[in-house]
């Protein structure tokens, strides 16, 4: 992971331990967590502190089901740009993420431009949100919209760098 100054921070085994327990119980308190690792809470609390200021762990999301809300459709909808000025890829990506309904926003190499997660209550939403906030943008040149079927959790990138 990346620093602010460009470097990468360095993350030894008893790190790696602690961010896959935090993966495993993002909300476990740092008593519960230095149990469950056998360190104590001083020194599990030190290192979490560490990994937060070093940017390795860079946030902590809610995750809300968007089903659960009514919005039961999620699609992918591939956006290509007609042209790549700075201030049109900006504008299209600041209203895109802006947009009710955008879960996430990927500004891609390749084909395409973007790739915008969405979850909407039916077609109609889906249509609305292609038709009026992104074929809107005079930078865009088409879109394709794929139906997400089912999706899963990743195994992440901690599975590879695990100490044995």
């Amino acid at each position: 992971m990346a620093n602010t100054d460009g470097s990468t921070a360095a993350v030894d085994a008893l790190d790696l331990r602690i961010l896959s327990a935090l993966s495993a119980q993002p909300d476990a308190p740092v008593k519960q967590l230095a149990a469950m690792l056998g360190i104590p809470a001083s020194t599990c609390a030190f290192r979490v502190r560490s990994l937060r200021a070093r940017g390795v762990i860079a946030g902590l999301d809610l995750v809300i089901d968007p089903a659960a809300l009514g919005a039961t459709v999620q699609a992918m909808i591939r956006v290509r740009l007609a042209n790549h000025n700075k201030s049109g890829v900006d504008a299209l990506f600041d209203a895109l993420v802006s947009t009710p309904g955008v879960l996430q926003v990927f500004h891609i190499a390749g084909a395409d431009d973007f790739l915008v997660h969405v979850a909407v209550t039916d077609a109609t939403a889906l249509r609305d949100i292609v038709l009026e906030h992104i074929t809107v943008h005079d930078v865009v040149r088409a879109t394709e919209t794929q139906l997400v079927f089912e999706r899963r959790k990743g195994e992440g990138v901690l599975t590879r760098r695990a100490p044995s």
